[in-house]
């Protein structure tokens, strides 16, 4: 009888030979809310969501699309309240204390460390000597033991190379165009294969530019196509006036921006679905901004006259206009499709079970 392996001693001596190595799978147990639940279901597939701890996720878009507002604002908010500590690194200078308490942030040293660098290189070493630090003090833990940390990087489009800094010293603005990229890429790359064992995880920002390509009209993102595939999980944002009143009545007057969100790259749910996301200036992103929208982009709310229709589950018809559809119903719809996927998971679990022990039975019956 053939010996079998022995896949523990392998497992011991490789785990020894190769410093950083990760073992087995590491899929993520750790979530934060985006703050607004169709941006949540489009990345995640769950309307609660968002993004993992243990992986990369960048927001990509133009001046004032509402990226540190995601990123600086919602997200630090969200990690805080499920106690996972936040350092901050901002390479643009430009996010003050009194905003981010304004939209609930914590900025407590307990609770967020804020780090003022723009040099990619200081980056990689602050986060590298993190890493060495956490694996010595934490390593030997168990996954519930080690604390939770999220990286907030706003932004990369700003960060700079030496070559960047010599050149300007020297009077020469041709910029570091060939070095950035690459440098960016491994940025991103190193750390996630850094964060993917640990309950560590980073969120970005970046900035996109106009496409040049009459065939591929889309916004690009700074740091080429290398970035993107570094990155685990990636969010275009485009910036659309908001002319609409508390009501949701049409005016001339704009009074915050329509965040036009795709979510580019994602492995948790279809990538290359959007949502628009409401941003009033005055009283920001309603969590629920978006989702009629996008029940009705799935065919669960259909349009009947002037009104929008959805049949419950038990059969029950909710019938209002699209101003009257408030959080309640949308709570409803919400539950139903969670609810569905739960059961779909369940009815798939189960028909695999009996059809391996079909298998089973037939293999038992030939064996005879």
């Amino acid at each position: 009888m053939v010996k079998p392996f022995d896949v523990t001693k392998f497992r011991k001596n490789i785990t020894k030979s190769i410093d950083g190595l990760g073992v087995g799978f590491n899929d993520p147990t750790d979530w934060i809310s985006t703050g607004n639940y169709a941006l949540n279901y489009l990345i995640s597939g769950d309307f609660n969501k968002g993004i993992p701890l243990g992986k990369v996720t960048v927001f990509a878009g133009e001046s004032g699309s509402g990226k540190s507002y995601i990123c600086s604002g919602n997200i630090i908010r969200e990690a805080q309240a499920k106690d996972i500590f936040v350092i901050l690194i901002d390479s643009e200078n430009a996010l003050d204390e009194a905003w981010l308490k304004a939209i609930g942030v914590d900025t407590s040293e307990d609770k967020l460390l804020r780090l003022g660098m723009s040099m990619i290189d200081d980056v990689a070493k602050t986060i590298s000597n993190f890493v060495k630090d956490y694996k010595t003090d934490y390593g030997d833990k168990d996954p519930e033991e080690r604390p939770k940390v999220l990286f907030v990087l706003d932004s990369l489009g700003m960060m700079m190379t030496p070559t960047d800094v010599d050149q300007f010293n020297k009077g020469d603005m041709k910029g570091d165009l060939g070095r950035k990229p690459k440098a960016l890429t491994a940025l991103v790359r190193n750390c996630v294969n850094m964060f993917g064992s640990y309950n560590v995880g980073m969120v970005a920002t970046n900035h996109t530019y106009a496409s040049q390509d009459m065939f591929d009209p889309d916004d690009k993102i700074s740091g080429g196509q290398g970035f993107v595939y570094a990155s685990s999980i990636v969010v275009a944002m485009k910036k659309l006036k908001l002319k609409e009143d508390e009501a949701g009545n049409k005016i001339s007057e704009v009074r915050g921006i329509r965040a036009a969100c795709k979510v580019m790259k994602t492995r948790f749910a279809k990538p290359f679905e959007g949502v628009q996301l409401k941003i009033p200036y005055e009283t920001g992103m309603d969590p629920y901004s978006g989702l009629l929208d996008l029940f009705e982009k799935k065919g669960l709310i259909v349009q009947q006259g002037n009104r929008l229709k959805y049949i419950t589950a038990d059969g029950k018809e909710i019938l209002d206009y699209r101003k009257a559809w408030g959080k309640e119903n949308l709570e409803i719809v919400m539950q139903e499709v969670s609810n569905q996927v739960v059961t779909d998971e369940v009815t798939l679990s189960e028909t695999n079970l009996q059809e391996e022990a079909t298998t089973l039975e037939d293999g038992d019956t030939n064996a005879n």
